[in-house]
């Protein structure tokens, strides 16, 4: 299974840059309120150091401690007033960026192209909605923000330290080599890791996800042992992933530790060593001092919060690799000359060398209703898949009007021709929202006309607010059958000239079913409708039926005509007859 492509470190900066400039106004103010916050607890310090030097020289008075202790409360006050205003724009402008990440993100994954998104699976694109963007969340948030904001209190910490003594901050220096050493290190290997450890996270979801939905038939074909191998290899994968990233932050945090106790010491130590040589007063060796213990905050805050960045950076790749995807499918065609669909010797294959299509050659009239039909197996959605303009044949040609099918607009492509399936999707938003996806222009009154033709208004109507009814998974609860008619008023509402129908009407049940179909007769008059079918009455309804077996067209023709031939179809109509239910007669 193909994962969908990840983004490489510039493409990941280079969107980075362009956020960064879009935001770069409001980033400038909340940076600056974070360095006015950062020079005003600088005061404290200063002013013990102040006060010392002042004791040593025995020109303390009361007139300085008060006026020392007013400073001291100013600087508080405006420390926190600062502090306020800037986490508030931090807060907001991390939102603010999120927010377009996440729109810009969702607008990529609904571009995918549906090939893609089948061969990579659902595992890994729905690791990247979940995990990916919640770990970008915190990195936008509050991970980026305060590591911004403890590079600026280092920066101002060791500017204040150097105009205090710059022979004093010398030992200061002596943890840099730590620093720099064991993150370069840490940088190095940790990226790898957080990347092996999100596809791991992508490939367990995938396994895990795949498993429930088809339960069933790994019950019936006795495949329960393996899926739990798979299962526990996955999980086993991704706990060795995330063991190598804890081992990296067990060795690397001890050492970043160790660096800032040895800078303390380090400072303490000599710049008592140049007071007491008079090399340097008393009071601003406590400045200098108190200043190393207080850049050790911003300074681990940078260390710790490059973990969390780590991750970030690895969850941003993962998303912007989506938008590497283009959809090879061009932006402008050529209008089809006709509403005819032709496939001329069509081969189509999965799997290169296993063809599932062979030769398929089949004419499609405008107008006609046929009933594509044929055991399991055989290819009857493959065909339609191709039909729909959904996948191109592996050789030869499907076309609309002489145009190819795979090659049209989409937008181009689904005004002349719709796929629906028995897979229903209901969105969140009301019954109104999830019909105008089709057309978003739609009156109510033509709405309402499309859910009629479906047999689905007296239900709707029934509902609390009618169209304006929540659905989805937080709103009112629909069941399947209902789900498929809003799917297939959806298809009335584009109201392309010809619609395929794959087992459209197969949650229902066969009463209903046959009802919606005769119900939908008279409106799709005059379009070409192609129903692959299971149950065969649909088939007999049909200007024409095809025969698919083995991926070959065995038969074409009336149902009479195939009735009369006793061939394939007859038997296949014979067995159904036996087999269906009453509702079915």
């Amino acid at each position: 299974m193909a994962m969908l492509p990840i983004a490489s470190t510039s493409e990941v900066r280079i969107y980075a840059w362009r956020l960064a400039k879009h935001y770069r106004a409001k980033a400038a103010v909340m940076l600056g309120f974070y360095a006015l916050a950062s020079v005003t607890a600088l005061i404290p310090a200063w002013i013990i150091g102040s006060i010392l030097s002042a004791m040593n020289q025995h020109t303390l008075t009361a007139n300085i401690i008060t006026t020392d202790i007013l400073w001291l409360a100013l600087s508080t006050l405006a420390y926190a007033l600062f502090s306020l205003l800037a986490r508030r724009r931090s807060y907001i402008l991390g939102e603010e960026i999120f927010a377009q990440l996440r729109e810009e993100f969702l607008e990529s994954v609904l571009q995918l192209p549906l090939t893609v998104v089948e061969r990579a699976g659902t595992g890994d694109l729905l690791s990247r909605t979940t995990n990916d963007v919640e770990a970008l969340a915190r990195t936008v948030r509050f991970a980026l923000p305060e590591w911004l904001v403890a590079i600026i209190q280092t920066l101002i910490t060791l500017v204040a330290m150097l105009l205090v003594s710059p022979l004093g901050t010398l030992a200061t220096m002596v943890s840099i080599p730590f620093l720099f050493f064991s993150t370069r290190y840490y940088l190095r290997y940790a990226t790898p890791g957080y990347r092996r450890e999100r596809i791991s996270y992508a490939t367990m979801m995938g396994t895990i996800s795949e498993t429930a939905e088809g339960a069933r038939t790994i019950d019936a074909l006795r495949l329960a042992p393996r899926q739990v191998q798979r299962v526990r290899s996955d999980i086993r994968e991704s706990f060795y992933a995330e063991m190598y990233t804890l081992l990296m932050r067990l060795v690397w945090f001890p050492i970043v530790e160790s660096a800032y106790a040895l800078a303390t010491g380090a400072t303490l130590a000599w710049c008592g060593f140049l007071a007491f040589h008079h090399m340097m007063g008393i009071g601003a060796a406590t400045t200098i001092t108190l200043y190393v213990v207080q850049i050790n905050d911003p300074i681990d805050r940078i260390i710790a919060w490059l973990d969390e960045l780590q991750i970030g950076q690895v969850s941003l790749a993962r998303l912007v690799g989506v938008r590497a995807v283009k959809d090879t499918r061009p932006s402008e065609g050529t209008e089809p000359a006709s509403e005819q669909i032709e496939l001329r010797d069509v081969h189509y294959a999965y799997r290169a060398g296993h063809d599932v299509l062979k030769g398929i050659n089949l004419t499609i009239r405008p107008g006609e209703r046929l009933a594509i039909v044929g055991p399991s197996g055989a290819g009857k959605s493959t065909i339609g898949r191709l039909l729909a303009g959904i996948d191109a044949p592996t050789s030869g040609t499907a076309t609309v009007g002489g145009e190819a099918l795979a090659e049209l607009p989409l937008t181009m492509l689904r005004s002349h021709v719709a796929l629906v399936t028995q897979e229903h999707h209901i969105f969140i938003g009301s019954v109104k929202d999830n019909l105008a996806l089709a057309r978003p222009e739609a009156t109510d009154e033509q709405l309402i006309a499309c859910l009629e033709a479906v047999d689905a208004l007296e239900w709707v109507q029934s509902l609390p607010e009618g169209l304006q009814t929540e659905l989805g998974t937080t709103g009112h609860a629909i069941s399947p059958a209902q789900a498929q008619q809003l799917a297939l008023a959806r298809l009335v509402l584009a109201d392309p000239h010809t619609l395929i129908l794959d087992e459209a009407t197969a949650l229902l049940d066969p009463r209903a079913a046959r009802h919606l179909e005769r119900t939908m007769s008279a409106v799709l008059t005059g379009r070409t409708v192609i129903a692959i079918a299971h149950r065969l009455h649909t088939a007999h309804d049909a200007d024409r039926v095809c025969v698919v077996v083995e991926g070959e067209i065995s038969e074409l023709g009336t149902h009479d005509e195939l009735v009369a031939l006793n061939g394939e179809y007859a038997a296949l109509w014979a067995s159904w007859r036996n087999e269906k239910s009453p509702e079915d007669q």
